[in-house]
């Protein structure tokens, strides 16, 4: 299976890998013809092992005509395709969020879906969302929706463990410092999970 990223904007896939250049839970490197790097919020490209928005340039693109959507989607001559992003010392590209999913906390960039693959793991979760949520000292924390198995009922010692199983399995400041217990997560109608509905403030309808 050969894996690579392309978008209508740029009309080709500019980041792919195949045979032995395939590389397990990468997406690959750019393209011939093609440049990518990770910018920080400035702007800037970041180093190895840092997440940030992925940039590429290439010989092909298009313009938003007369849309607010253009000033966001180029940035000094790079295309922002809206994923997070982050390399290895040897230039392979790692998705990690849509950059819409990021959650920003005390300065560090936190992938939702990285958090909810850690969850999953764990034996009493059936399902679940993460979020950031607004906090004044953090700027966000990450808020973890969980939806549980049969044999399990709601109770603090229960987010306790749930918290304690995420910071022994990725960088402890990813852990959910909230812990939210739904029936269900909210779902469109072909399944996909309406992260939108989760950082509804508590009590809406959701």
């Amino acid at each position: 299976m050969i894996d690579g990223l392309g978008a209508t904007e740029l009309l080709h896939i500019f980041i792919s890998a195949a045979d032995g250049d395939v590389r397990p839970g990468a997406t690959g490197k750019p393209v011939p013809g093609y440049q990518a790097c990770v910018l920080d919020p400035d702007g800037q490209p970041v180093g190895p092992g840092v997440i940030g928005r992925l940039a590429v340039k290439g010989p092909t693109g298009c313009r938003y005509l007369d849309d607010d959507r253009q000033a966001d989607y180029v940035l000094d001559g790079w295309n922002l395709t809206g994923d997070a992003y982050e390399t290895d010392a040897d230039g392979y590209f790692y998705y990690r969020s849509r950059t819409d999913d990021m959650i920003i906390s005390a300065g560090y960039n936190i992938a939702g879906p990285e958090v909810e693959d850690v969850l999953l793991r764990h034996p009493a979760v059936a399902e679940c969302g993460v979020v950031g949520r607004d906090d004044e000292e953090r700027g966000q924390i990450v808020e973890a929706h969980v939806v549980l198995k049969a044999d399990y009922v709601p109770s603090a010692e229960l987010v306790a463990q749930l918290q304690d199983f995420v910071k022994s399995q990725i960088a402890p400041y990813k852990y959910p410092r909230a812990v939210r217990f739904l029936a269900a997560l909210p779902r469109t109608e072909t399944g996909k999970l309406q992260r939108f509905k989760l950082r509804l403030p508590s009590g809406e309808n959701r």
